[in-house]
């Protein structure tokens, strides 16, 4: 068999093998509960509360709307688990402002990873608005989200503690409201544009040696929490 058939046979086997899946940080994906390309405009279990949402070659597209003077929000309505990995993958479109996957309880918001050209956050989000609660950013680094090209996100919580990555950077932090009931989660888009695609939601549990993965994740740049201006997005 000459040399040139075995470099083919070997090239066909390399792109027929599975892909590793990512080392477990806080929890250890199980049972996928909820998978989709995100190529399809959105209908059920999905719900448009404000902005523009379109399929738009293969994959979801959101704009805020300047007459809705709100950043863009799509929340799929329905439990979204106690113990979670949401996984999914964004595309800056030029001039937008940033994006975020947000997760809400019962009655109000829960957490969320926030997304520029420029920073990456985790955050608990304000449960009650006129107190006594309030926003904890856990992380914001640093980062260099280029627009026009893919980023990937994974979002996960167990119990009471919450991770957020992108990239190669990696937040994380722990709080009570972490452990409610999470009702549902949403895409938030801040000007225009954002794409979206590829979005799995898994059950999880704790991985067991999250402890010793914890001492060895890569610390970004911390940045000052930014200041509070410009239009709610929820």
């Amino acid at each position: 068999m000459s040399r040139t058939h075995l470099l083919t046979i070997a090239a066909a086997l390399c792109a027929a093998a599975p892909l590793h899946a990512e080392a477990p940080l806080l929890a250890v994906p199980g049972r996928v509960v909820y998978e989709s390309t995100l190529a399809a405009a959105p209908a059920a279990p999905w719900r448009a509360a404000k902005g523009k949402w379109e399929a738009a070659e293969g994959v979801l597209r959101g704009a805020e709307l300047p007459e809705d003077k709100h950043g863009a929000v799509l929340r799929m309505m329905g439990p979204v688990g106690d113990n979670v990995v949401i996984e999914y993958q964004f595309r800056l479109l030029d001039g937008v402002k940033g994006t975020t996957i947000s997760i809400n309880g019962v009655k109000d918001h829960v957490c969320r990873l926030m997304m520029t050209s420029k920073s990456f956050t985790v955050q608990k989000d304000d449960s009650d608005h006129d107190g006594p609660d309030k926003a904890i950013v856990f992380s914001r680094q640093a980062a260099d989200l280029r627009p026009g090209e893919w980023h990937s996100v994974r979002m996960e919580i167990i119990g009471g503690q919450m991770l957020g990555k992108c990239g190669d950077l990696v937040g994380h932090g722990s709080h009570d409201l972490m452990a409610t009931k999470k009702m549902n989660l949403g895409f938030t888009v801040a000007g225009q544009s954002v794409e979206f695609r590829n979005l799995k939601i898994s059950e999880a549990t704790l991985n067991p040696k999250w402890e010793e993965v914890k001492a060895t994740l890569p610390k970004g740049k911390e940045l000052p929490a930014p200041a509070k201006k410009g239009k709610k997005v929820e």
